[in-house]
């Protein structure tokens, strides 16, 4: 069984920053695209930020120039350094992540964590 498990939220002044971690567990054989979505309340989930085993990344729009997404292939884990977090940066944030194990790849999701900003 894979487990995504996501640290790291919490509530920060706007202008501020934080650091998400999200760690997979299990029984891998190996991970490829990882990655962070956002829930508002009443809006639906969006693609933060995605990077490839490789390396390479993409962002929303709206996140461009201030969040960067990382990986340690070697921990299984992904980051999102967020800086000059706005109030409309409040959200769930939800880890993604690609994973084959003894089955075929499929989608991961973890539980989520708060991020709130505050004005």
């Amino acid at each position: 069984q894979v487990q995504l498990v996501e640290s790291g939220g919490g509530l920060v002044q706007a202008g501020g920053s934080l650091r998400l971690s999200c760690a997979a567990s299990g029984s891998i054989f190996s991970i490829n695209a990882m990655g962070w979505y956002r829930q508002a309340p009443g809006k639906q989930r969006e693609l933060v930020a995605a990077i490839t085993r490789g390396g390479s990344t993409n962002y929303a729009d709206s996140v461009k120039g201030r969040f960067t997404i990382s990986r340690d292939n070697a921990k299984n884990t992904v980051y999102l350094q967020m800086n000059s977090l706005k109030p409309e940066d409040t959200a769930v944030y939800y880890c993604n992540a690609d994973i084959r194990t003894v089955v075929p790849q499929r989608a991961y999701w973890g539980q989520g964590t708060q991020v709130t900003v505050s004005s």
